[in-house]
């Protein structure tokens, strides 16, 4: 599975997984790609130092499980980016 993504696919999963609003569901659902997979995509792609910050960012971090989310953060995105324009932050 993970040799099907492209470069770009594999760009946008680390962005994902980056950021902390961002479900590993949401990444599922639109890649297909477990957590599991995520962490090894990030793991071979990452700096070693890097990888280790995130890691330990994200542990146990209730925005990143739909599970273990507050019922009202029903959105994957932050509310002052754009809808369609690869998650730039609009203009204020």
């Amino acid at each position: 599975m993970l040799k099907d993504l492209d470069d770009r696919a594999i760009d946008r999963i680390i962005e994902m997984g980056w950021e902390d609003r961002t479900p590993f569901d949401a990444i599922e659902a639109q890649f297909g790609v477990t957590e599991s997979q995520v962490i090894k995509i990030m793991r071979n792609q990452m700096k070693e130092s890097s990888f280790r910050m995130w890691r330990a960012r994200v542990q146990g971090r209730s925005t990143k499980h739909v599970a273990q989310r507050d019922p009202e953060m029903d959105r994957f995105r932050c509310s002052r980016q754009r809808h369609i324009s690869n998650n730039k932050v609009s203009k204020r």
